[in-house]
């Protein structure tokens, strides 16, 4: 992940930053450390990145039902209700999930209906 970024970290620089972790590392937790470790970085395209790791045809999306697998099967596990919630107002149009969208909206907010 982060040598997509450019950057080389050492194996103590990454143990020192998981040590840093209050407890297991779920999907926020990645993304919080990585991005305050990645100065000069743009917080908008570290969220991007860390989706972009599972989009294999580099299209800025996701299908769906993929993204509910991995919310629900990795790491600190999601609940089928907390991925519905997380869901409800993410750009999905026929089952794909745009993540490029969803991290605009994260960093600046849904549009408005008029604007769309």
């Amino acid at each position: 992940m982060l040598a997509s970024l450019g950057k080389n970290p050492t194996e103590d620089y990454l143990e020192g930053m998981m040590n840093e972790a209050p407890g297991p590392i779920n999907f926020t937790m990645f993304l919080t450390l990585f991005g305050e470790r990645l100065q000069g970085t743009d917080p908008e395209d570290v969220i991007k990145n860390a989706f972009g790791c599972f989009d294999e045809e580099n299209m800025g999306v996701i299908p769906e039902e993929r993204l509910r697998e991995l919310l629900t099967t990795m790491g600190d596990r999601f609940t089928d209700d907390d991925v519905d919630e997380m869901l409800r107002e993410a750009p999905i149009r026929d089952g794909i999930f745009d993540y490029v969208e969803f991290t605009r909206i994260l960093k600046h907010g849904a549009k408005d209906k008029d604007e769309q």
